[in-house]
Formats: C-alpha cells, structure tokens, sequence
C-alpha cells in the first residue's frame, strides 16, 4: 500500500502493534489468492464469492452477505459526506477492507456502530436508522456464526450439542435478550448514537463480532488469544442423557452472569433424566459440591432456574449472599440479581414439623420466588408484581406449577470436607459394617443419609 494509502487507513493501521501491520495489509491479498485470483492486481476488489471461500464453513450465507454489503459501503474518503464508494458494485477495495478490520477488530463503541447498522439494514443503504427486528435478524446471524465457530474450531470445552437443547432455539432468545438492552430515540427508531450507546453497554456484540471477524478471515494477532465463551464441562453422565434443559446460546448467556472467581469445571450433578423424581436424591446432588445453577422446566414448556453462591445445607434459617440471583430461559432469557430488599436468598429444608419442607430462593415463606416442594411434584414462582429479594416477575407459566424435569450443575470448587466427613477415599460407616445398615433396617429405622448420598452411576468423563 506503500505511500498511496488514505490518511483514514493509516490511522487505522496506527491501532495494530507493528508486527500485526503486515497480517492485517496481507489479508486482501490472501483472500484473492485463496479464490484463485492474481496476488493483488492494481483494480482488482474482493468479490462476495471470494468472502464466501474464507468465511463460508464458519457462518451462515446470510452473515457473509451482511459482511460483504457492509465492506462495500465504507467511504476510505470520508472528506465527502454522503459519497457513495465506487467499488460498491463491483467489489470491496483494499482500503475498505483494512478499515473494516481495524474497526471490527479495534474500534470503539463509535466506530463499531456503523458497521452493525450497514450490516443490519437490509438492502437500503440509504436508511439512517434500522428497526428492532431487522437488528434482531443482525444478531440472530450473529450469534449462529459463533456457535458454528465454537463447534467447528473445537471449542467445546466438552460439551455436546446433540445432546442438548435447541440451539436455534437459543440463538433466537439470545438475540432477543441483546436486543431487550436497546434504547430508542425520541423518534423511536434506532439510530448510529442508539447503537453505539448499546454497543458500548452490551459487550457480547463487540465480542461476538471480533470473534467472527478474526476466526473468519483468518486474522491471527498477537497477545489477543480466542475468547473462551464456553465454560469446561467435567464429570457429565452424557451416555445416558437425551437432551439437557441447557443449549449452547443459553449456556453463553448464563455462564458470564456467574461472579468470576466461578471458574471451575460444570459438573452434573443431578437430572430427573438419570436420577428419577426424588426430592431426597436431588439434595445429594445439592449439597456438599459448592455452588450450583439449578434449572427447571415445568409442563407448560417454562425454563426457569437458580444461581446458588454457596454449598445448600439443610436449616429452618435463610442462607446465602446477594450474589445469588434467578433466571428465566424460556420463553424469554433474563437474569434477576438481587435488590437489596431482604437476605432471602436461599432457603433449603426437610422433614420439619413447623417449617415449610422444600427449596426456596427469594421472596418469604409460602411466596418465594422460586420453590420446589419437597415432595418434588410441585412448586411455586410467586411475585406480585416482583419478588422483592430478586425482583423478578414469576417465573413458571402458572403461579403454582407442575414439574416436568429438573437438573442441577455444580458450577463451583466443591469445599474441603470438614474433619469426620465422609472424604475421597473414605467409606461410610453403612458400608464398612452392612451388619449395622441390616439391624437398623430390622429396628424400622430410616437411612436418610442413604439417599442423601452421591449416586454411583457409572461416568462417562
């Protein structure tokens, strides 16, 4: 590009360490070669098909094309307002793709919000704003590029797609959730300052935008390694599982929501699927692993759940922090984070006489937020018009709910036993001595620890 470069791309090209320069000048030539073409000819500018050869694999078609539009559109002369690029019919030029890259990949919240608008509009360049929806299309491209990129780089972190949830399903409820953070104009549409208000609020679109860019056209830069948006999956029965309540789009939403120091590995440790409907079981799942996300679906098609910051214990007493917070899946994607009104965070108890037997989080007794009886069947969301410790609206498709499947991830550093617990290794008193299990068995009496105990189902790690 030498001395003929604009003054606009070499303040773009400032942005770039000096060893990046060359990688993102080489990126235009690159993409003629790999289509076939001469390595850069004076005149020659990247055609569609040629973006389709790069990013094809790594996007829908519908992305690539907002992409190319977009490139086309951009003005390396911004001195004349309003000029329409010469290239635009026929093709990107290299300054425009330099300019894009520099933006999509180091550009501020002002610079990225053309780019989303030009790649949101539709067919009419002419438009100075877009309407929600035509940003939610945007987003839904988006994110579905993401994902494809997560499954086709191997990033995983050991999940399995196949035997989760819809992942359509969930591009769409993620796009829906990005686009619930945009805040209109007087006018109520959505302009470049809309935009650039939301993109600088709403980190994901940056980031699943520079994701996309640097993985589909190969930009590989220096001290910027690829976003891990997944968390690891560790200790997951997946052989006897058929569809966990979790997808992969959902997975991205909740696992950032959690506080930072959560950096350990996902672990399931209780699903209706694998353990049955037992209230009893489901606290041997709850208890004892440290923090856990619990998710219900309930018979009206709900997704709902819980972020539990600390291990569950059984006591008449509320528990908790105020980094707890509750969460719906579907039909929309939200987080409630606590309010400040009370402490009821957390609330977990059995065979009391004088207090309600169940799981609870937030609100107050016989009006909780959430809350699974201990019979398991049924439960409750109950907020009128909030809850007041999470602020959340009711969560179930009916006040009062029917269960249909729940699971429980451990999504913490399990904590150190305590001295004369049960450890790695060590073996219960049952079943060192089955004698004493059999003769408290004859006298009537009832093993609760016996359910309270992790199952051992065999793990496919």
């Amino acid at each position: 590009m030498g001395n003929t470069e604009s003054a606009v791309v070499q303040k773009r090209l400032a942005r770039f360490r000096p060893e990046e320069r060359p990688v993102v000048e080489g990126v235009f030539d690159r993409l003629l070669g790999g289509a076939g073409a001469p390595s850069g000819p004076p005149g020659r500018t990247l055609t569609l098909e040629m973006l389709q050869a790069s990013m094809g694999s790594l996007a829908p078609d519908s992305m690539v094309r907002r992409i190319h539009r977009c490139m086309c559109g951009i003005d390396p002369e911004p001195a004349a307002p309003g000029k329409t690029s010469t290239s635009a019919a026929s093709g990107v030029g290299r300054e425009q793709l330099v300019i894009f890259l520099a933006d999509s990949l180091r550009g501020t919240a002002e610079e990225r919000a053309p780019l989303v608008m030009a790649m949101s509009r539709g067919g009419d360049e002419a438009a100075v704003a877009v309407t929600r929806e035509q940003l939610a299309e945007f987003l839904q491209d988006l994110i579905s590029a993401v994902v494809q990129i997560l499954v086709h780089r191997e990033r995983l972190q050991a999940w399995q797609p196949e035997k989760m949830g819809d992942s359509s399903l969930g591009v769409k409820l993620l796009a829906e959730q990005m686009c619930s953070e945009l805040q209109p104009s007087d006018q109520g549409s959505y302009d470049v300052s809309c935009l650039e208000d939301w993109i600088f609020r709403v980190s994901q679109v940056s980031l699943y935008l520079e994701m996309l860019v640097a993985e589909g056209l190969n930009v590989s830069l220096s001290g910027r390694p690829a976003p891990t948006l997944l968390p690891p999956c560790r200790e997951t029965p997946w052989k006897g599982l058929r569809c966990l309540l979790l997808d992969i789009p959902t997975l991205m939403f909740l696992a950032p929501q959690l506080p930072d120091s959560y950096s350990a590995p996902w672990r399931l440790v209780f699903s209706t699927q694998l353990h049955g409907e037992s209230f009893t079981r489901m606290l041997g799942g709850l208890t004892k692993c440290g923090p856990t996300l619990l998710l219900i679906k309930d018979t009206t098609g709900h997704v709902f759940g819980g972020f539990a910051s600390h291990a569950w214990e059984l006591k008449p007493q509320f528990q908790g922090d105020s980094r707890c917070f509750l969460f719906s899946v579907f039909p929309r994607l939200r987080v409630y984070t606590a309010t400040g009104y009370n402490q009821h965070f957390m609330y977990l108890n059995q065979h009391q006489q004088t207090m309600p037997n169940g799981l609870g989080m937030g609100g107050q007794h016989g009006y909780f937020g959430l809350w699974l009886d201990s019979d398991f069947g049924r439960g409750h969301s109950r907020a009128r018009p909030k809850c007041t410790t999470y602020g959340s609206p009711h969560l179930s498709g009916e006040e009062d709910f029917t269960l249909d499947s729940v699971e429980v991830w451990a999504v913490g550093k399990p904590p150190e036993p305590e001295e004369g617990e049960e450890g790695a290794g060590k073996k219960s008193i049952l079943d060192a001595d089955p004698e004493v299990q059999a003769m408290l068995e004859m006298a009537g009496k009832t093993l609760h620890s016996q359910g309270l105990r992790e199952p051992q189902e065999d793990q496919e790690q």
